[in-house]
């Protein structure tokens, strides 16, 4: 935590001391002795080299200067929370730039941003790019009730411009989006079940915000939301856009008025914007997940292993690779694993071959089903009786 106070203008040292001083981590992952994992270079590389892992797409997993709560799950702060959460951030992508640059090519470092303030938004944008962050940007969720517009909103234009002129793309990471839940029971078991819906959200505010019809370059990134739910959620997504836009070219009808202006808005239907646009970051992809691969659109599933969380499949990955993709063609795992993320996050696979060639895992090895999950796994990979999500 500390290795965050250089990132600081020295105008907010005094208040960040304080902040850490009074700070009590809640979260397992980042104590000792796991807890270096996430900003020790050396480290890193050595246990995802074990991990047959050579190169990644680094999301924040740390809590960075006046946050009260890791970034991602933290909902929009009030006016009077801006400047320092902002500041908080902006320590956090220097620090992510200086993190990446020990491991040239091998890291796709991501940045984020809050929507309080789109001008500043879009400068960090050009800032993080410039510093060599090709992970793109991490889209904060809009939950109920915050207090900036939902992602539908013109408001945000400037931010969609700006990353498909640089060709950035947008991270929406599971768990940013839900509102505000306390602490008992029924509310935890509520967060799990409803988390991934309200991540999802951003694919349909985006699309009927016509935002990927004005910027057929921009890529948009759903990530760690799982993904059998995207072929039925693109079915709904469909028959709702051409029951509005039929409606609204009849007479008029109680219906008619919700599908005005769409046709012009969106140009084509969500369908078409999820195949031209959109991408799954398929973390510790599901075996009942995989035949669906061909509806999902294969060139668009990216495949992690959620290193180092406790539900990610370190220290055994290619165990998980082995339950997910036993018998599926090389080229198409290849595509899964490696190929399509080097295609979105500008990874150099011939320079990542040769050490590929010491530490990856064998196609022999991954071709091979897993007879039983190994003693202590914990990643939901290897979970039995695995049904496709609603959402």
């Amino acid at each position: 935590m500390l290795e965050y106070r250089p990132y600081l203008a020295i105008r907010h040292h005094e208040a960040f001391d304080a902040w850490a001083a009074a700070y009590v981590n809640p979260f397992t992952d980042l104590m000792a002795p796991e807890a270096t994992r996430n900003w020790d270079s050396d480290r890193r590389l050595a246990e995802l080299e074990q991990d047959g892992i050579v190169a990644e797409v680094v999301f924040p997993n740390t809590v960075p200067p006046f946050f009260p709560s890791a970034s991602l799950s933290a909902v929009q702060p009030t006016a009077q929370e801006f400047e320092l959460r902002w500041a908080g951030l902006q320590a956090h992508n220097r620090w992510m730039a200086d993190f990446c640059a020990k491991a040239p090519g091998r890291r796709a470092g991501t940045f984020q941003i809050l929507l309080n303030d789109v001008d500043a938004a879009v400068a960090e944008v050009r800032h993080c790019h410039a510093a060599g962050l090709t992970g793109g940007l991490v889209l904060p969720g809009v939950p109920p009730g915050s207090p900036v517009p939902e992602l539908w909103s013109s408001v945000y234009e400037p931010l969609w411009a700006v990353c498909a002129e640089l060709g950035v793309p947008v991270n929406h990471h599971a768990g940013s989006a839900s509102p505000e839940l306390r602490e008992e029971p029924a509310a935890r078991a509520v967060f799990m079940v409803e988390t991934t819906w309200f991540s999802h959200r951003a694919l349909w505010h985006l699309a009927f915000a016509g935002v990927f019809h004005r910027h057929p370059g921009l890529k948009l990134v759903l990530t760690e939301q799982g993904s059998g739910w995207i072929p039925g959620v693109l079915d709904m997504l469909d028959y709702y856009h051409q029951r509005l836009v039929g409606a609204a070219t009849r007479a008029a009808t109680a219906e008619s008025k919700f599908g005005a202006g769409l046709a012009d808005l969106m140009g084509d239907g969500p369908r078409a914007a999820w195949q031209r646009n959109c991408y799954v970051g398929a973390s510790f992809m599901r075996a009942h997940e995989v035949p669906l691969r061909d509806r999902i659109g294969l060139e668009k599933i990216m495949w992690g292993s959620d290193f180092p969380h406790d539900e990610g499949t370190y220290p055994y990955t290619t165990e998980a690779l082995r339950t997910s993709f036993a018998g599926v063609p090389f080229a198409e795992v290849a595509a899964m694993v490696g190929g399509n993320a080097a295609r979105v996050y500008g990874f150099d696979l011939d320079a990542l071959d040769p050490i590929a060639a010491k530490v990856g895992p064998l196609v022999e090895e991954v071709d091979r089903p897993l007879a039983a999950p190994p003693p202590g796994a914990t990643s939901p990979v290897f979970a039995k009786g695995s049904s496709v999500r609603v959402w």
